[in-house]
């Protein structure tokens, strides 16, 4: 191991509220004294990422703030550049739009190339709705996949739904879904129609908001609860028991 001294600054993950809930409510004090100290920041979305860093600290100047932005539209070209302040001895936040960067967000390609950099990485605390939903589901906490999308196609999801259910069952492993929240009800509507009527499915969503809604039952039960999800962002967990 090279005795050289790390020079580099350092990569703050930065976790996101999942909607408009009170930030004292999700986030530890230390999380605004670091925000305080950092200027160079990794966001998706430019707007909402100065929002936040408002919301969390008011009085922090915006006009000093450097955004690089990490979304669908980034050449990959640029990525490897996003890491030049923290190679200059400047720390770094990386922002996820909601919940925790890394965690189904682009951020992860970032994190990847900070550790081929011997960029420290620190992850903050923050809510992540994977982990609410997983904790609050009564599921196999002690095995469970995250899947993020399912396919678009009908026949298709059917089908992943099927085969996730079969694993879950050979594993006893809980199985983990998110959707486009316009796409929610139709979603629970497949769910429902493809797995075995004992099969459990949990829905979570608003986490941390006050309209949070969390409910686990099975495929049978689902059938006559009545909860409109539209446009709400959401987590889907399954699981067959043995």
């Amino acid at each position: 191991m090279s005795s050289k001294h790390n020079t580099n600054g350092k990569l703050y993950l930065i976790p996101v509220g999942l909607g408009d809930s009170n930030a004292e409510k999700v986030f530890p004090p230390m999380n605004a004294h670091i925000i305080d100290g950092i200027e160079d920041f990794i966001v998706e979305n430019e707007k909402s990422a100065r929002r936040f860093i408002k919301q969390i600290l008011p009085e922090k100047s915006q006009q000093s703030l450097k955004l690089n932005g990490l979304n669908k539209f980034t050449e990959a070209s640029e990525i490897p550049t996003f890491l030049d302040a923290a190679k200059e001895g400047r720390n770094i936040g990386l922002l996820s739009e909601a919940g925790c960067p890394g965690v189904a967000d682009p951020g992860a390609e970032i994190v990847k190339l900070a550790h081929n950099y011997n960029i420290q990485v620190v992850p903050l605390i923050g809510p992540s709705s994977i982990l609410l939903a997983m904790m609050a589901s009564g599921m196999n906490g002690q095995s469970f996949t995250f899947h993020g999308y399912l396919p678009i196609d009908k026949k298709e999801r059917k089908h992943e739904i099927k085969q996730l259910e079969r694993i879950s069952t050979e594993k006893n492993q809980a199985q983990i879904f998110i959707e486009t929240p316009y796409r929610n009800m139709k979603f629970l509507e497949d769910l429902i129609q493809s797995l075995h009527p004992t099969t459990r499915i949990c829905v979570a969503c608003d986490l941390t908001l006050e309209s949070e809604f969390i409910k686990t039952a099975t495929a049978s039960e689902w059938k006559n609860i009545k909860t409109d999800l539209h446009k709400r962002p959401a987590i889907f967990i399954i699981q067959k028991d043995l």
